[in-house]
């Protein structure tokens, strides 16, 4: 059975603020930093660049770096935010490139890799790349902003991504809360993304752990 993992979205939190709040994800008991990378053109906000990445490494060495490339051209900046400190690299299905390519290059550069879908996109785009990767991540919302409405109509894709691949790492970003956590598990995700639900609580290691409590159930 998969580790079930939390992840705050560093999108959600006080930019004014950028270091405590890394430090405060971290001490909250979390398995990892999610990082959203977006380029203006792909979706419609621009966000993090590689000096973000280089400092939550700076400020939190030990706490797992997951940055997902909300970017047309990922292969441009690959190598880039490796460089910076990214343990593991979320392309996107929708990209333009060679997608199979990059996923060996970010492989073949140390760290851990993954593919993305989009709502729109069906589930059956991503099946040719499973023995690829070593996660998938679903959106739940439409990429681009924080704070949007969970897409219940999204489940679906998760079960059958965990009937093709029972091993396989699924993680989910969008909407999610202590209502759509255990929805997103109950269809065999085992790794969330939660930016405006857990940036927004003012004790984020006690939301983490009643989320685990939940998820154990």
């Amino acid at each position: 059975m998969q580790k079930m993992e939390i992840l705050p979205s560093l999108l959600a939190a006080d930019l004014g603020r950028l270091g405590d709040e890394i430090r405060r994800a971290e001490s909250s008991g979390a398995d990892a930093l999610h990082i959203d990378v977006m380029d203006a053109h792909f979706v419609p906000n621009l966000s993090f660049g590689p000096d973000v990445v280089a400092l939550c490494r700076r400020v939190a060495p030990s706490f797992r770096r997951n940055v997902h490339l909300m970017m047309s051209r990922p292969d441009l900046y690959i190598k880039r935010f490796a460089e910076a400190g990214a343990d593991e690299l979320q392309i996107h299905v929708e990209a333009d490139c060679d997608v199979h390519a990059e996923l060996a290059r970010i492989r073949a550069l140390g760290l851990g890799n993954a593919i993305v879908l989009n709502p729109e996109t069906p589930v059956e785009r991503l099946l040719g790349y499973l023995d690829e990767v070593d996660c998938v991540l679903v959106m739940t919302v439409h990429p681009g902003y924080g704070g949007q409405k969970f897409i219940g109509e999204c489940l679906p894709k998760i079960e059958v991504l965990r009937a093709a691949r029972p091993s396989l790492d699924i993680m989910v970003d969008g909407g999610l809360n202590a209502e759509t956590i255990p929805l997103a598990a109950a269809a065999g995700a085992n790794q969330f993304v939660a930016g405006s639900y857990l940036f927004a609580q003012a004790d984020m290691g006690a939301a983490i752990g009643a989320l685990r409590e939940k998820l154990d159930r």
